[in-house]
């Protein structure tokens, strides 16, 4: 088994200065920063650059800008969602979000895992490569359809996050989230389900006269 594969199969240490992977984090780096030049007009040049940079999105997917993802091609997408600023993605291991998905600024999806203990985490020499290295392993982030990610979320690694939730400013998600959730806190709770109640048509005072 490769360190690519380890890193993509997730929850199995690997090499992250292995087989062209800092190469792979340049060129995605390279891409972002092109993608965060450019206006909100551009649509023609951003798709162009999306489609090297992430090419596994469905239709209508919008990134507001500007994005920061470590690979790009490890991320999946679904038709119709929306990004704010600042989105940040951690790639290492697969991020699969799915259709009708509203993300708020600065969220932050990360499958990268560093372990705890510093004599496991600390760069080192290794005499395999002849390269200065350090060990991680990943697990995988899952969002699935209709979700609404609000802003300065940070989701972590090993995540799923079920259809239909909502996740509250500034939550801090380390575990899973049951479908049709609303979800605050640090760590995030559960704390109710969303119901008929929650729909518009029964908040009339709402509306303007």
């Amino acid at each position: 088994m490769t360190e690519h594969e380890k890193m993509l199969a997730g929850y199995l240490i690997y090499d992250p200065f292995a087989e062209g992977m800092p190469e792979e984090r340049e060129k995605a780096h390279r891409l972002c920063k092109l993608y965060n030049d450019t206006f909100d007009t551009e649509t023609e040049k951003r798709n162009e650059i999306l489609d090297e940079l992430m090419p596994n999105r469905g239709k209508n997917v919008y990134l507001q800008g500007p994005i920061y993802f470590d690979f790009g091609i490890n991320i999946s997408m679904g038709d119709n969602s929306y990004a704010n600023f600042n989105f940040t993605v951690l790639d290492e291991g697969r991020v699969n979000i799915g259709k009708s998905v509203f993300i708020g600024p600065n969220v932050v999806m990360a499958t990268a895992i560093h372990p705890l203990c510093y004599e496991d985490r600390n760069s080192f020499f290794n005499s395999k490569t002849g390269a200065v290295t350090n060990l991680e392993y990943t697990a995988p982030i899952t969002v699935k359809d209709n979700c609404w990610i609000a802003a300065s979320v940070t989701i972590c690694g090993g995540v799923t996050i079920g259809e239909g939730c909502v996740i509250g400013a500034g939550s801090v998600v380390t575990k899973d989230i049951p479908p049709h959730s609303l979800a605050v806190g640090n760590p995030c709770r559960v704390i109710r389900k969303i119901t008929d109640a929650d729909k518009l048509a029964s908040h009339p005072e709402l509306y303007a006269k």
